[in-house]
């Protein structure tokens, strides 16, 4: 029978309490949000919504085709160099989701002949990356410049080492400043994805790179998402404009790919120019997360310290962990529930976003719930 492997591998995920199931949430959800990225509350901010909606009535619901034909319009060019500045590098080409560009990223500057080295626990989207990529890809251990450097001494001729900022599933940040010095060590290039780090790291939340003294150096190359921080959706590389320029001649992600909707760039937009002038939401979103993590601690529950915004609680075990997101739930409480194949450490989480707009009732809500329905 066609597919018939499916029933098989579907019985396997049941047996290990790895079942997936998508969830519709309405427009008017009761229960108290600590599972989405929106980590400085923009998602529904009177300001972005209207940029979105402007941006629509403006342009249409489409960008109508790929950003070489008809898919840049005026607003893309605006956000992206409006992107660059914020975040103090010389260009930005943005892209229909911080997915694809990071496999835009990687793919074009981890050419045949050439060596990327990997951060054991980068996101998938990296990981993808060097899958597609056609240089030969060393993975090696988590946040370890001294690795990252002994790598780089096996190989002779271009290389990039590749990294989040900050990663996803606890929240914990890279050393980005002995990256970068293993990096200039050995002439290679630094790739980092700062998903989560933009909006809530640097000064005003210019990002992780801003934050290292990186910002800007023609040796870095930054990704970014617009769908954590800034509320919208889609994603962005920054860089030197000779890498943006070649990254829109060669990554497949961006020439074949439909440019992103108008609607997601003017929601961005006016995500952005709303952090500009007001700055302290970057910090507001940092104190949320450190005093989550204290009360956590406080409450006898296991939570790994926060570097920015994401608090992550561990759970004994895969079907432990789905059980208690679904009693938080019950209780009125969202919460992001991680497991394998989503961490590759094998350890399930409850993973927990420490939004700037959260109050300190709250917070001890939050922790109240995941307190008494701990398994």
């Amino acid at each position: 029978m066609a597919f018939g492997w499916i029933d098989e591998q579907a019985e396997l995920r049941r047996r290990a309490g790895l079942v997936r199931t998508l969830r519709p949430r309405p427009a008017d959800s009761p229960l108290l949000d600590l599972a989405s990225n929106d980590y400085l509350g923009l998602a529904h901010h009177p300001e972005v919504t209207e940029g979105a909606a402007g941006a629509a009535r403006t342009w249409g619901g489409g960008s109508t085709g790929s950003r070489l034909v008809t898919g840049t319009t005026e607003l893309h060019t605006e956000l992206e160099r409006e992107l660059a500045e914020f975040c103090g590098f010389e260009a930005a080409l943005v892209f229909s989701s911080g997915y694809a560009a990071n496999l835009a990223a990687v793919t074009t500057l981890g050419p045949h002949g050439s060596l990327i080295v990997s951060d054991a626990l980068n996101h998938a989207s990296l990981i993808d990356g060097c899958r597609l990529a056609r240089g030969a890809t060393q993975v090696v251990g988590h946040a370890a410049p001294d690795a990252v450097r002994k790598a780089l001494g096996t190989h002779e001729g271009p290389a990039v080492v590749v990294c989040d900022t900050v990663f996803s599933v606890d929240g914990d940040a890279a050393p980005l400043a002995g990256l970068a010095e293993a990096c200039r060590e050995h002439g290679a290039g630094l790739l980092v994805d700062d998903a989560h780090g933009l909006g809530v790291l640097g000064d005003g939340g210019r990002g992780a790179p801003h934050a290292a003294g990186l910002a800007g150096a023609d040796d870095v190359v930054v990704t970014v998402t617009l769908s954590k921080s800034l509320g919208s959706q889609g994603g962005a590389v920054l860089g030197p404009a000779r890498v943006i320029d070649h990254l829109v001649n060669a990554a497949r992600t961006f020439i074949f790919d439909t440019g992103l909707a108008p609607a997601a760039a003017g929601a961005a937009l006016a995500a952005l120019r709303l952090l500009r002038r007001e700055p302290e939401r970057a910090e507001r979103a940092r104190a949320v997360a450190a005093e989550l993590h204290a009360r956590l601690i406080a409450a006898g529950l296991e939570a790994v310290r926060p570097d920015a915004a994401v608090v992550s609680v561990r759970a004994p075990s895969p079907e432990g962990a789905v059980r208690w997101a679904a009693d938080c739930r019950t209780a009125g409480l969202a919460v992001g529930c991680f497991r394998p194949p989503s961490v590759p450490d094998g350890i399930s989480r409850l993973r927990l976003t420490a939004r700037a707009d959260l109050s300190g009732a709250e917070i001890e809500r939050a922790v109240q719930v995941i307190g008494q329905t701990r398994p």
